[in-house]
């Protein structure tokens, strides 16, 4: 089940909006075909997104469809304690993501302990992400709180390796009527990562292959008993390895080292929501651009979010982040400096505000659109080799309009 790779999968060449077209048809025929311990689910998103002054999206600034995501998901019960669940989806996100399909979780769970106050479930195969607070729902469109995820924490460039993983992860609840309520889960696994991907994260050059060799995360929730406030904190600690290409690679091996931890928070009232989550990240990269050559760099970075909930139907987002490379070189004039002002200093940095609304037009149909005011663009990729010549722009806008459609 976990071997299921995304670059064994057939390479897609359909355009977005015929691909969707069917994929609608197909979703609405499956929903006939459930049988009682089977569910199946599925949807279909398209939009059209305009950035100016970035290579967000594409390199000439036009306006843009690469805005779709497809998917169908189906949960299996075995047993009362044993249960099987998996999603595959199609991406179109230009250079933000490596468009094509991918299995988002395979897994099996089961749920070895039960009781009035406890919980114990373990999965196995490629599981979900649970540590972060919009992780495990990043994958649908629907469940996310704006079409783009606030890029500080959800870095578009690494989301197939942060959405799971293979290998195994515990999840164990608590509830209690005075201390409230606990989740605590652990993983450890890796993620396959296909060439494109490499190449999104690593630069055009990187003709070799990127691997994750370890990955463990652990997280603990906390939720007092009959309150509105969820508070959560994060660990992750990951290793990966580049080992270059025999002929023509421009970098050589290299070993990174991404390690993050993350406190968050999360407020439902019944018409307002608040969240937010503080990010402290580690990046070490040895050797690639030579033999010898160390970076370990400190990134840091926050966003606060509200949401309000005019009617049964619409709703209104605002958020404000920033997100620093270097906590000790938040204006990035020592980047510039070291690279002899051939990466600006507006790569050591990246600031968002953001604004944007939904509106439901059916129970399981929405409208979604908003827009981003940004400063810098340190969460552009590729992250390890910029792109100056194509993002010469310090302060840059985007906006984006999606429709979804779920069941």
């Amino acid at each position: 089940m976990s071997s299921v790779l995304k670059n064994n999968l057939p390479p897609i060449n359909v355009r977005p909006l015929a691909l969707l077209s069917m994929m609608c048809a197909s979703l609405m025929v499956s929903a006939y075909s459930q049988a009682e311990n089977l569910q199946v689910h599925g949807f279909a998103a398209q939009g059209i997104i305009d950035v100016n002054g970035s290579n967000y999206v594409n390199d000439d600034g036009a306006l843009s469809t690469e805005l779709t995501e497809i998917g169908l998901n189906a949960s299996y019960i075995i047993t009362p304690t044993l249960r099987l669940a998996g999603q595959v989806v199609y991406l179109d996100g230009g250079n933000r993501l490596d468009d094509g399909v991918r299995v988002d979780y395979a897994l099996v769970d089961w749920s070895a302990y039960n009781s009035e106050n406890w919980q114990v479930n373990l999965y196995f195969g490629r599981y979900k992400n649970y540590h972060w607070l919009y992780s495990s729902t990043r994958d649908v469109p629907f469940t996310r709180p704006s079409i783009i995820l606030p890029q500080s924490v959800y870095f578009d460039g690494f989301r197939d390796i942060a959405v799971g993983a293979d290998g195994g992860a515990v999840k164990i609840s608590h509830s209690s009527d005075t201390l409230g309520n606990f989740d605590f889960n652990i993983s450890t696994g890796s993620s396959p990562i296909s060439t494109e991907q490499t190449q999104i994260i690593m630069g055009d050059h990187a003709l070799g292959d990127m691997k994750q060799t370890h990955d463990i995360q652990a997280s603990l929730y906390w939720q007092p008993f009959v309150s509105p406030w969820r508070l959560g904190l994060a660990l992750l600690d990951s290793d990966f390895e580049y080992n270059a290409a025999e002929q023509g690679d421009f970098f050589q091996d290299a070993d990174i080292t991404l390690q993050r931890v993350i406190a968050n928070v999360l407020y439902e009232g019944e018409n307002w929501e608040f969240s937010g989550e503080i990010l402290q990240e580690r990046f070490v990269l040895d050797d690639f651009y030579f033999e010898g050559f160390h970076q370990d760099n400190i990134g840091q970075g926050i966003y606060v979010q509200s949401q309000y909930k005019v009617n049964k139907d619409l709703t209104l987002l605002a958020r404000y982040e920033r997100f620093y490379a270097n906590k000790d070189d938040k204006n990035g004039h020592d980047l510039e400096d070291s690279t002899q002002g051939l990466i600006p200093h507006y790569f050591g940095y990246q600031h968002d505000a953001t604004f944007g609304l939904s509106y439901d037009l059916a129970d399981n149909l929405r409208l979604q659109f908003e827009y981003h005011y940004i400063e810098g663009t340190a969460r552009l990729t590729p992250v390890v080799l910029p792109n100056p010549q194509v993002n010469d722009n310090e302060n840059w806008q985007l906006w984006a309009m999606h429709l979804m459609y779920w069941f």
